[in-house]
């Protein structure tokens, strides 16, 4: 079961190492690729996709450090930052697209209830 957790562990990571370069640095490009919509909307909220794409870094980056830790600690930061990875999936469902509680939220669901299953 480890195994199967650092695996779902390194895809979120991986996962918000995505959602970073698409929103802080390919936003008007690949971005707009992904999400639709016109060049003007994608220009003027660079900025903000930026600040957002930072965040999603910092998830991710809080996910590899946690293999470079050891004993409860390690376990503890995987909690803290999939507990966030969770809440902000929720919160993106209920204020832009359904479709982030599926693609950020139970991800992040599954490795929890198995990191506490495995505690």
């Amino acid at each position: 079961m480890v195994i199967l957790i650092h695996i779902f562990v390194g895809i979120i990571a991986l996962q918000h190492l995505l959602f970073f370069w698409m929103e802080a640095m390919v936003w008007e490009s690949y971005g707009r690729k992904v999400f639709g919509g016109t060049r003007e909307f994608f220009k003027s909220t660079k900025f903000l996709a930026a600040n957002q794409g930072l965040y999603n870094g910092f998830l991710a980056a809080g996910l590899i450090w946690s293999y470079f830790i050891q004993d409860d600690f390690a376990f503890q930061v995987q909690v803290f930052f999939l507990s966030c990875i969770l809440i902000a999936g929720m919160f993106g469902a209920f204020t832009v697209s359904k479709k982030i509680f599926w693609v950020q939220a139970v991800p992040a669901l599954i490795t929890l209830i198995l990191l506490l299953i495995n505690s």
